[in-house]
C-alpha cells in the first residue's frame, strides 16, 4: 500500500510543474534561403534577435531551437528578396518540426503585406 501512496504522491507533484520547455526545428524546405526568423511572445510588441544572427538557413536545412517555452509565439521570417512573412498566434505546446514549404511561404508574405 506504501508503494502505491508514494507513485500517486509522485504523480501529484509531476502534474503541478509547468509544462516543459519544448524543442522546435524550423525546417527549411523552401526554393527560397531564409536570412532572418525572429520570435517574440504573442503578448509583446518587440522582435527580440534575429535566430540566425550571420548565418542563412538554405533549402534543406534545419534550424534547431531548444528550450522554447510551450505558449503564444508570433514568428517573422524574411526570405532572401526581403519578403516577409508573420505567423501571428502559433501555439507551442510540445516538441515538434515546422516545415517552410513554398506554397506556405508565398501564402504567408501576401498575407503579411495586407
Amino acid at each position: 500500500m506504501q508503494t502505491l501512496a508514494t507513485a500517486f504522491a509522485v504523480l501529484t507533484l509531476l502534474l503541478s510543474l509547468p509544462a516543459h520547455a519544448a524543442d522546435i526545428d524550423v525546417e527549411n524546405q523552401s526554393s527560397w534561403e531564409i536570412h532572418e526568423i525572429y520570435f517574440s511572445p504573442s503578448d509583446e510588441e518587440n522582435w527580440g534577435e534575429d535566430h540566425l544572427g550571420e548565418h542563412v538557413l538554405e533549402s534543406g536545412m534545419t534550424l534547431s531551437l531548444t528550450g522554447v517555452t510551450p505558449g503564444e509565439w508570433d514568428i517573422r521570417l524574411v526570405d532572401e528578396d526581403e519578403d516577409v512573412c508573420v505567423l501571428q498566434g502559433v501555439t507551442v505546446s510540445a516538441s515538434e518540426t515546422w516545415l517552410i514549404e513554398d506554397d506556405d511561404l508565398v501564402d504567408c508574405q501576401a498575407a503579411t503585406e495586407e
